[in-house]
């Protein structure tokens, strides 16, 4: 009765705690890739950071391409598809952790393509700010300023929500954010990613 309790009880955001139990266990990037890819094929109910058991409407176009990426050598934390009507503005992009190895990869995409890639080294910070979802003239999402990637309160939420091992290897990551400079475009940037993790 008690197990059967456990694989059905979920926390007060409605995550189940048994695919928590899972992030317990994942102490690499690969690791917390392949979990991120399960939850985006919806086959998990738990994302460390997402407050809620599912990801937002406008994720499900882009989800398998974004479950691809995650078993290929990325943790991908944020994302948006390419979105252009009337009032709202979105050009795709993607965030992640990884190695220094796939960042240099990524940033590579930055010399042979359009596509923007910043790249974050372990601990830095940075203040630019590129807008990348405008809704009625007002800039409401950039990329490139956000805090550093795993500051002191970052590192005790990632403990919290996986593991203290996996938080101090992504304290150590790299981060990367990729974006397509074209507003509403949304074929081109998950394909270039993925083909580029492909030649690291």
């Amino acid at each position: 009765m008690a197990e059967d309790r456990f694989t059905t009880e979920r926390d007060s955001f409605g995550r189940l705690l048994a695919d928590r139990e899972v992030w317990r266990q994942a102490t690499s990037i690969a690791a917390a890739g392949e979990l991120t890819a399960r939850w985006l094929e919806g086959n998990s109910q738990y994302q460390p950071g997402v407050f809620s058991p599912g990801f937002d409407d406008e994720t499900t176009a882009i989800a398998g391409e974004l479950a691809r990426l995650n078993r290929n050598g990325l943790f991908t934390k944020e994302s948006q598809p390419g979105v252009e009507v009337e009032g709202l503005a979105q050009r795709a992009y993607v965030t992640a952790f990884c190695t220094p190895e796939t960042a240099s990869a990524l940033l590579a995409l930055s010399t042979r393509t359009e596509l923007v890639t910043v790249v974050h080294a372990p601990g830095e910070a940075s203040t630019a700010s590129i807008p990348v979802t405008v809704q009625d003239d007002a800039v409401v999402t950039v990329l490139g300023s956000s805090e550093e990637p795993v500051g002191e309160d970052q590192l005790r939420d990632w403990a919290a929500e996986t593991n203290e091992t996996l938080a101090l290897v992504l304290a150590d990551a790299w981060y990367v954010e990729i974006f397509d400079p074209f507003w509403g475009r949304n074929d081109v940037l998950l394909p270039a990613v993925f083909e580029a993790l492909q030649s690291e």
